[in-house]
């Protein structure tokens, strides 16, 4: 049989049993129903609103802006940060050298005051052979804001190292907890240096450079440190390293040391980075990462534990072995007496002055490395 045509199958009578539908009167008085129940129940909707609001205030409110808030306090801090890594990064290119080599140093109250150890220091280089110059190339950190306001009166390029909760104005004695936290400041800070690709030389403020160093260093070397006690030997593990006098290539491989090397404070809690370095670098990681480590030889690098011997020679002496700022300042101030003694000779006359100086005499030649 033929199926119909659809349209007939659309308008065919419905099954037994079932309504054709709702009759049009039946669905206006439904609608009718409905736009009545909505007029009366929004006055009510919008009076229940305000009467939440007034009862909540409009803390509602509050925890919409709350993200904001956190938002912009967060920006904030971090433009702060950016804004100390970007003076950072000015100060360090407007003094480093063509190799993006800083020497660098640090400083806080006790030693930036007038007549302090800052004082001998920035004299020695207008006092030494050939170092005028590199103060042009010096940046000094220093650890506190009175520091920090005394450097920028006696040279152009310092730096404010801030640390949250700490003051390292104060003179530090050798090995209390400041202290320890303040070497451990400042070596952290000298492993971001590098991370920014600068080259330097750290030196302690209590150092005196008589020469430049730079034709006493070791060509492609990564780290290369002064030491308390030399045993004769540039690649002896056995040298007693000092690490108020470094000089330190940026790589991928002085980067990950330095990162190893202040790490290593949790697993010698007590110790300072020297004496943590004396301990680390007998360590196989350090072979392992491929760092080229060479000791620098006290007769040019030397100090008050082990001096250097020659006038002729010497590179750069450290009030090293010696606690106590006034000891420190009485014995260094005797020792650029004797360099200028010396220095003032005529030519002839220096070839013969080996060993003249009188210091040390208030620091003791002890265990101390300070």
């Amino acid at each position: 049989m033929a199926m119909p045509p659809r349209r007939a199958l659309m308008t065919s009578a419905p099954s037994a049993g079932r309504p054709r539908g709702f009759p049009r009167h039946a669905l206006q008085r439904s609608a009718a129903a409905l736009v009545l129940a909505i007029l009366v129940a929004l006055p009510f909707a919008v009076l229940y609103r305000a009467a939440v609001s007034r009862s909540l205030g409009v803390s509602w409110r509050w925890d919409a802006s709350l993200p904001l808030a956190v938002a912009s306090e967060e920006e904030e801090e971090r433009e702060d940060l950016d804004s100390e890594d970007l003076k950072l990064e000015r100060v360090l290119k407007k003094a480093s050298m063509g190799d993006n080599t800083v020497i660098l140093t640090t400083l806080n109250a006790a030693w930036a005051s007038p007549g302090s150890v800052i004082d001998l220091f920035i004299d020695s280089f207008h006092s030494g052979v050939r170092t005028n110059f590199l103060l042009k190339h010096l940046v000094i950190v220093a650890f506190d804001w009175k520091a920090y306001g005394q450097c920028v009166k006696i040279h152009p390029y310092c730096f404010a190292l801030g640390t949250e909760g700490v003051d390292f104005s104060e003179e530090k004695r050798f090995l209390t907890t400041g202290y320890l936290e303040m070497m451990w400041r400042r070596l952290d800070f000298l492993r971001l240096v590098l991370e920014k690709g600068y080259n330097f030389i750290f030196s302690d403020a209590d150092i005196m450079w008589f020469r430049n160093p730079f034709p006493h260093f070791y060509p492609d070397v990564d780290f290369q440190i002064a030491c308390d006690h030399y045993v004769g030997n540039a690649t002896d593990l056995r040298n007693i390293a000092n690490g108020g006098f470094s000089y330190v290539k940026s790589n991928e491989r002085s980067i990950e040391f330095y990162s190893f090397w202040y790490s290593s404070r949790l697993r010698y809690p007590g110790y300072h980075d020297q004496d943590v370095f004396n301990s680390i670098k007998h360590d196989p990681y350090i072979v392992g990462i491929g760092l080229t480590i060479k000791f620098l030889s006290t007769k040019y690098f030397g100090g008050f534990c082990e001096p250097s011997r020659d006038l002729n020679e010497v590179c750069t002496m450290h009030a090293n072995c010696c606690i106590g700022l006034r000891s420190k300042i009485h014995d260094l101030s005797i020792m650029m007496e004797d360099w200028r003694s010396y220095f003032s000779l005529p030519p002839n006359l220096k070839r013969f002055r080996t060993s003249a100086w009188r210091a040390p005499q208030n620091c003791s030649l002890s265990s101390a490395h300070g």
